[in-house]
């Protein structure tokens, strides 16, 4: 008989116990390049082991600091975290015997015919073990899983944390670059004001028509106009700065008044390197494994369960007599339990199972190839980037120096009111376009850092 028992188990553990699948880390749906398809190689710098200290800005240091130390959104993933780990803790409790106590007291009354009653307490203890033991390891693969789950909240966390230095870097430029546009647009309007006071003049004695008046004045109210909407600007980035800090959103402007240099090129490394250095990556490969385990788990649904079972306890009118081991009495059953109809919810839970470890698998290599787009696009875009900033630069250069000659030649008669006003307006859109790529740039620099896992 226990030799059938034997060969009964040897078949279930042969043909029920699937071996995890080898998962290879790299295996991402699509074949990797060597190298990054843009990029400038052998001018670059290695990725910098905190990208915030080579911005070589103490405020913008402070505030990440801050933000990672108060940052509501952050505390939460934390608390994802512990929470991750206590499940972890609590899914594999099954693998250790569950023991428990009971004590209790009852006041117990007998009635008898012609003797009255008499009344009497009674003290008992209790205790129970069970344990499933973990033969074929459904209970430990189900536990893994929820230590994979764990690992990848705990990534998710340490991605987050990168996510929200980025959000207040960006913000912080954003920030300034804002204070600067709305610099920019009071010089104008400054600039504007001279010229329209001098149209007005013109305008008196009888040299230019009323026409040339109004189109200047115009010209200055649309100038504010624009001012308002640029402080408008400031204050919701401030706050939305703010709200990264884990501080009221009063709107505190900040003192900063320049934007800092961008650093130089950077070796975004191997695309390979990539898998391992970013978070998302990494957590989605570890939600992978995890999904894979609770697939090998549901499997072993379908094996013998062998549980030991004890229970004791002793029951007496006497307090003293409760705790006197001899009148203590228990019992001990070892049982085998073998699923044979379950009306198809073991197939149905391992076929689910099945189900979401392909899903994870396809999630896994659609988060790896969106890091890779998000790396070859950030290194496309510095590129860009700097070539617009040269020409606008030059742009720059070339409005102010016709701004000059344009009220050179409006003051001598030989352009019309239209000509100048121009020349103010191209000059300001330079400065501004100019200042909004300057700052792109240094944005689309953070998001580099961050579609390569750099560290803060």
């Amino acid at each position: 008989m226990i030799g059938v028992f034997v060969r009964l188990a040897l078949f279930l553990i042969l043909t029920g116990c699937n071996i995890l699948p080898q998962r290879d880390q790299h295996e991402v749906g699509a074949k990797l390049p060597h190298q990054w398809s843009e990029g400038q190689p052998g001018i670059s710098q290695p990725i910098p082991e905190q990208w915030v200290e080579v911005f070589d800005d103490l405020q913008l240091r402070d505030l990440i600091k801050a933000a990672l130390a108060n940052n509501y959104e952050l505390k939460a993933a934390a608390a994802r975290v512990d929470a991750a780990i206590a499940q972890a803790r609590i899914d594999g409790s099954g693998r250790w015997p569950q023991i428990f106590f009971s004590a209790d007291h009852q006041q117990v009354q007998i009635r008898e015919a012609g003797f009255g009653s008499s009344r009497f307490g009674v003290f008992e203890a209790l205790f129970g073990v069970s344990w499933e033991v973990d033969v074929w390891g459904r209970i430990r693969d189900f536990h893994q899983a929820a230590m994979s789950e764990a690992d990848a909240t705990q990534t998710d966390f340490y991605g987050a944390r990168l996510s929200l230095a980025a959000r207040v870097a960006q913000s912080y430029f954003e920030l300034i670059e804002a204070k600067l546009q709305a610099a920019v647009v009071e010089q104008s309007i400054k600039d504007r004001t001279i010229i329209a006071d001098l149209v007005r003049g013109r305008f008196q004695r009888g040299l230019v028509r009323g026409l040339d008046l109004r189109l200047a004045l115009t010209d200055l109210a649309s100038a504010e106009a624009q001012l308002k909407i640029t402080r408008n600007r400031i204050q919701a980035t401030a706050r939305r700065l703010e709200i990264l800090l884990g501080r009221y959103p009063e709107g505190d402007e900040l003192q900063a008044i320049a934007l800092p240099s961008l650093p130089g090129v950077i070796a975004a490394g191997l695309p390979a390197e990539l898998l391992e250095r970013r978070p998302d990556v990494t957590a989605a490969f570890s939600r992978l494994q995890a999904a894979d385990f609770r697939a090998s788990s549901s499997r072993k649904l379908r094996l013998p369960r062998i549980t030991l079972t004890a229970a004791g306890g002793t029951r007496s009118a006497d307090l003293t007599e409760l705790v006197d081991p001899r009148s203590l009495a228990w019992n001990v059953f070892a049982g085998l339990m073998q699923p044979l109809f379950t009306g198809g919810r073991i197939e149905g839970e391992i076929f689910r199972n099945q189900a979401r470890a392909e899903e994870a698998l396809s999630l896994y290599k659609n988060t790896a190839l969106n890091a890779f787009r998000e790396v070859e696009q950030a290194l496309a875009a510095e590129e860009w980037l700097r070539e617009q900033e040269i020409s606008l630069r030059k742009a720059v250069e070339q409005t102010e120096a016709s701004q000059k000659l344009a009220v050179y030649s409006y003051r001598n008669g030989l352009i019309q009111i239209l000509t100048l006003l121009d020349s103010y307006r191209s000059t300001l859109d330079a400065q501004s376009a100019h200042l909004s790529v300057t700052r792109q740039l240094l944005s689309n620099r953070i998001n580099l850092y961050l579609a390569l896992g750099g560290d803060v």
